[in-house]
């Protein structure tokens, strides 16, 4: 079946004598290995997310697959997406209000208080509140996600996410610009972006936000 692999297919093997990649060489030779991989569980996310109610759970379920990626474990696409999906469907509710109702908010915060702050500075108190806010959300919410599928509890995740989104902000800004700078600028150029969104639109960011944060999510595993 399409969305299933065949462990059974000979391939082409590893030389047992090659060093093993590091960096981006490392992203490259993941990208080459899972591209398939990376097609089918784009287009695994889009149809559990064609009810729309279904997204965060499907989101959830992409992001667990794609961690087993970089963490260079046998992946079943399929199995693993449903899997996650069924089982932990309520973490991907959790991880998509908590991340996406701050922001939300915290945004038009922003947006609302920056004007009237420049006529009023009683104004800019809120506005840097909400600006801290909404920076600090976006921050965390690559190592959220990434938490989530090790961490026992959504609040274990979250606390060390908040944490690491402040004090480790560089990786997390890459993982950012990723996931959400790719994501907006395929938007905004839609329907020139159609096709690239139909087969890697989604997954294909999120391995690489994932790679961008992945030694720091091993240090606290």
């Amino acid at each position: 079946m399409f969305f299933r692999k065949n462990y059974a297919a000979p391939g082409p093997g590893i030389d047992p004598d090659e060093p093993e990649k590091t960096g981006m060489a490392r992203f490259a030779e993941i990208l080459s290995l899972e591209c398939t991989t990376l097609l089918k569980l784009n287009l695994l996310l889009l149809l559990c997310a064609v009810p729309v109610v279904t997204l965060p759970p499907a989101l959830y379920a992409m992001h667990c697959v794609v961690r087993k990626m970089i963490l260079d474990q046998p992946v079943d696409c399929f199995y693993d997406f449903k899997t996650a999906f069924r089982r932990h469907w309520k973490r991907g509710y959790a991880a998509f209000f908590l991340v996406a109702a701050p922001l939300g908010l915290s945004g038009c915060g922003v947006w609302f208080y920056l004007g009237r702050a420049l006529e009023y500075p009683l104004f800019f108190l809120p506005f840097m509140l909400c600006s801290t806010v909404f920076l600090t959300v976006l921050l965390a919410s690559p190592y959220f996600y990434g938490f989530l599928t090790t961490k026992p509890t959504v609040k274990e995740a979250l606390r060390l996410s908040v944490l690491l989104g402040v004090g480790r902000p560089a990786r997390a800004l890459l993982a950012v610009l990723s996931v959400y700078g790719t994501l907006t600028i395929a938007i905004l150029e839609f329907p020139l972006s159609a096709v690239y969104l139909l087969f890697i639109g989604f997954s294909g960011p999120c391995l690489l936000g994932n790679f961008f944060i992945r030694t720091i999510l091993t240090q606290f595993e």
